[in-house]
């Protein structure tokens, strides 16, 4: 029985490790999508003259 337990803990805690890395691995492809926009700005400021 402690071995049921033991084994559905793992299976929880490995589920919430991987939302946990889905999580990350979305916040650091906006972060590259918004870098990107930055540097469109930049350059579209550049461009006009400033």
């Amino acid at each position: 029985m402690a071995d049921e337990v033991t084994d559905s803990s793992q299976t929880v805690a490995a589920g919430q490790l991987r939302a946990f890395i889905e999580r990350i691995e979305r916040l650091e492809e906006e972060k590259k999508n918004i870098s990107d926009d930055i540097k469109d700005v930049y350059a579209e400021c550049k461009g006009t003259g400033f």
